[in-house]
């Protein structure tokens, strides 16, 4: 059976998955050297690194006997399409504006 796809508002919604993936930005960690950042049980980082990796915004990679956790753009690119799409709204929002306003100035 399929897993249901993860909202990409909610997986982020959650400051120590936020956090997570800005630690990643910088380089690749274990999930032990990922763990020791925070103040939970390395079990509870686990479900967090689950839960970024279902939704696609991380991958795992064995590297010798370690895993380390990789920052993965597919996630994101959920998060952008919803962006651009409000983006495109208010541009043709603004460019109806600009060209009423245009129309005034040219009236008078």
């Amino acid at each position: 059976m399929a897993q249901p796809r993860l909202d990409a508002f909610q997986v982020i919604a959650d400051p120590s998955r936020r956090q997570i993936l800005q630690m990643l930005t910088k380089d690749s960690y274990t999930i032990n050297s990922l763990a020791e950042n925070f103040d939970m049980s390395r079990p509870a980082v686990s479900k967090h690194i689950k839960i970024l990796y279902t939704a696609g915004f991380i991958s795992i990679e064995d590297i010798g006997r370690e895993r380390h956790c990789i920052l993965k753009q597919d996630g994101f690119n959920e998060l952008q399409n919803w962006i651009d799409y409000f983006d495109s709204f208010w541009k043709n929002k603004l460019k109806k504006l600009e060209t009423l306003l245009n129309n005034k100035m040219n009236k008078k």
